[in-house]
């Protein structure tokens, strides 16, 4: 029997550590997830978000633009070859504005990362190189309080080729630079050495440094990785349950159509309250905020005007991994309700809560 000596395994494993993925960083680099919807006009069809500049997009994923309405996002099917399902489609609706999207990275999620090299790539590809001919992207040190980031992470957007001016406390970590993409889908890459002392959490940066573009031109971005080493592998496509529930730790949706949303009881001061479980939990106490109207019945009266709805607590299953597992809601109504048990209910065609916490 032939044996395999200890010096021809190590040589092996030495030969083939760049090519193995140490895993990915970002959450959602698929664009599969779209809790929110498209941010397509002033107020998209699921949560009322405008496609304004720090808002939200695709889940996990953020918009900076210089003024808003500069783009409208959107989840697309456009991708490559071999592919996931889903790219994001960035859609140029005001003309000659830098714009661009960027992810945050939990802390907790960072620290192997901190004070080495990593390697961010993505694939992308723009409709016309006419306009859109110099996207670049970063890695960003974030050196302040932990998943405390500065909401608006562009302090200047600058001259055309001039990067953006960060606002304090975010470094850029890498030299950006044109990465002259086209129009079929490519593979780009950076490296960069996260360097920067008391850095706290990271960003990475895809934009478009243009200030001469035209309405309706479009850049497409998908499988988004960042990495430990100094070598792209090949994309970490998580399963599709387990990238809902990283989302859902940070951003939570409940749709309602013309359906009850049942309370616990009510009381002579005109509350009442109810309990959200939040599926496999949020990070940290999340904030609330609701679309369509709503209107509270005890069986007794007719609906009361819409009732005012709050976070009143927000119990902890386990403190060392800050996981909000449910919350309870005070739904304050019109006086001339009678205590005892009642329902709040959706008066519009469609409605939903939304727990949103994001760590900027």
């Amino acid at each position: 029997m032939a044996r395999i000596g200890a010096n021809t395994i190590a040589e092996a494993a030495a030969a083939t550590a760049t090519t193995l993925s140490t895993g990915n960083a970002i959450i959602n680099g698929d664009m599969a997830v779209n809790q929110r919807g498209n941010m397509t006009g002033s107020t998209n069809s699921v949560s009322d978000l405008a496609n304004n500049d720090t808002e939200f997009c695709l889940d996990r994923w953020k918009i900076f633009s210089d003024t808003n309405d500069v783009i409208d996002v959107s989840q697309d099917t456009t991708v490559p070859s071999n592919a996931g399902l889903h790219s994001m489609k960035l859609d140029v609706e005001t003309a000659n504005k830098k714009f661009g999207v960027a992810q945050a990275i939990e802390s907790f999620d960072c620290q192997d990362l901190i004070g080495n090299e990593v390697t961010l790539s993505f694939q992308a590809k723009v409709s016309s190189t006419a306009k859109l001919d110099n996207v670049k992207c970063a890695v960003i040190a974030w050196s302040s309080t932990a998943d405390d980031l500065t909401d608006d992470m562009i302090s200047a957007w600058e001259a055309e080729g001039t990067e953006p001016t960060l606002a304090s406390n975010f470094t850029y970590e890498n030299t950006p630079a044109n990465l002259g993409l086209t129009t079929s889908f490519a593979k780009y890459s950076i490296t960069a050495t996260v360097d920067t002392s008391s850095t706290t959490n990271i960003v990475v940066f895809i934009w478009s440094d243009v200030t001469d573009t035209t309405a309706g031109h479009f850049l497409y971005i998908t499988d988004v990785q960042l990495e430990k080493g100094d070598e792209a592998t090949a994309f970490v496509r998580e399963n599709r349950q387990v990238q809902q529930m990283n989302c859902e730790r940070f951003y939570q949706i409940c749709d309602h159509n013309a359906e009850m949303v049942t309370v616990a009881g009510a009381n002579s001061n005109g509350a009442s309250f109810g309990i959200q479980p939040l599926g496999n939990g949020m990070r940290t106490t999340p904030t609330f905020s609701e679309v369509g109207t709503y209107a509270f019945a005890d069986g007794a009266n007719s609906n009361s005007s819409n009732p005012t709805i709050t976070i009143q607590t927000s119990p902890r299953q386990d403190t060392t991994v800050n996981l909000v597992k449910w919350v309870i809601l005070k739904y304050d109504y019109d006086n001339d309700k009678t205590a005892g048990a009642g329902y709040v209910h959706i008066t519009t065609g469609r409605g939903n809560f939304q727990y949103l916490a994001e760590i900027w």
